[in-house]
């Protein structure tokens, strides 16, 4: 009996020393997984917070970024429909009460297209896009499309200056409003009203380009990154590439609080999601696209010229009516004295 009850003890305690040898190895693997689980949200952690596109929309990954047409107003459909050229291009400018009033910027622009060398037809494709209902109706006065958008809580009636809530409201719906021309189906060249076109600027855009962008100052390579894009003046055509683009954009507003459109897309322009995505992107040469930052000075190349670098839109004004005075002039020459004469720009001046 004695020896029996030993051996049954021995058994029990190697039945126990077995169990707790068990539940301390189950207790270890648990430990190391919880570890590894832990690091792997840490390293998400660190990988989000160092790059700002760490959680980004699952679209950003997916280069079908067609969307559906149901969601869009009839009238805006229409507008472009009417106003598209056979490629379905459009010429698009936004709008506001103050930039509208009589003699201000928006005639100044309309005018700027008849002045032009070959721009005459090019008003027959130009969109105007308002930001309230009373710059609609003045724009029905003297333009055949025009389209009141949505401001989705924005108020522009009366002169919105830089870099203000206001401001900044305004152009970020712009861009998304932009996007949505783009999953329509449309190309578009977006033109800020403050922009006069002297000549047809198709002929200088580049071929075989998703999108294309002016710039305040040229470094001469229309490939390099480097360059400072101006949002005022763009040609974009409509494909997923662009589409998806826009919507990154837009999206990136998140990521740079205080930031304007222009200043975010400068910061996202390399990000290696757009090289992903193969969108060609080139910058426009101040030498046909120019401005009051970086003039274009051969008048016998020169397609606009911006009122940028400039601040107020008295001042804008007053510039732009030295600056088509001096157009006027040159397009009053003959061809023999276009070609010998070296005329320049008068402005800026209440632009300085």
């Amino acid at each position: 009996m004695k020896d029996t009850s030993t051996s049954v003890d021995r058994d029990k305690e190697g039945s126990s020393s077995g169990s707790g040898s068990h539940i301390w190895v189950m207790r270890r693997v648990m430990q190391v997984t919880m570890f590894l689980a832990g690091l792997a949200v840490l390293w998400m952690f660190l990988y989000n917070t160092a790059s700002p596109f760490g959680i980004f929309p699952a679209f950003s990954h997916s280069i079908n970024a067609q969307s559906s047409k149901a969601n869009y107003d009839p009238k805006l459909e229409s507008v472009l429909r009417d106003a598209s050229m056979k490629d379905k291009t459009v010429i698009i400018t936004t709008l506001n009460d103050a930039w509208a009033e009589p003699g201000s910027m928006f005639d100044l622009f309309l005018e700027s297209l008849q002045l032009g060398n070959g721009t005459q037809w090019l008003s027959n494709h130009l969109v105007v896009i308002t930001w309230d209902q009373k710059t609609l109706a003045r724009c029905l006065v003297v333009h055949k499309h025009c389209y009141q958008v949505e401001t989705k809580g924005g108020n522009y009636t009366g002169e919105v200056f830089y870099m203000t809530p206001n401001y900044l409201h305004m152009m970020w719906r712009r861009t998304e409003f932009l996007g949505s021309i783009l999953e329509m189906g449309y190309n578009f060249v977006f033109t800020d009203t403050d922009i006069m076109w002297l000549r047809d600027p198709f002929k200088q855009f580049y071929k075989d380009t998703d999108f294309q962008i002016a710039c305040d100052s040229f470094n001469g390579n229309s490939s390099d990154l480097n360059n400072f894009p101006n949002g005022g003046f763009k040609y974009v055509q409509s494909n997923n590439r662009t589409i998806w683009f826009y919507k990154f954009w837009f999206d990136s507003r998140n990521f740079y609080p205080g930031l304007n459109e222009q200043d975010v897309l400068n910061n996202i322009k390399m990000h290696p999601l757009i090289s992903k995505m193969k969108l060609k992107i080139r910058f426009l040469s101040t030498s046909y696209f120019g401005g009051f930052c970086q003039p274009a000075e051969d008048f016998n190349k020169v397609s606009t010229m911006h009122a940028n670098c400039c601040v107020g839109i008295e001042n804008k004004v007053n510039d732009l009516k030295i600056l088509l005075e001096d157009w006027k002039k040159y397009m009053a020459l003959s061809e023999i004295e276009k070609k010998e004469s070296h005329p320049s720009w008068s402005v800026p001046q209440l632009c300085r």
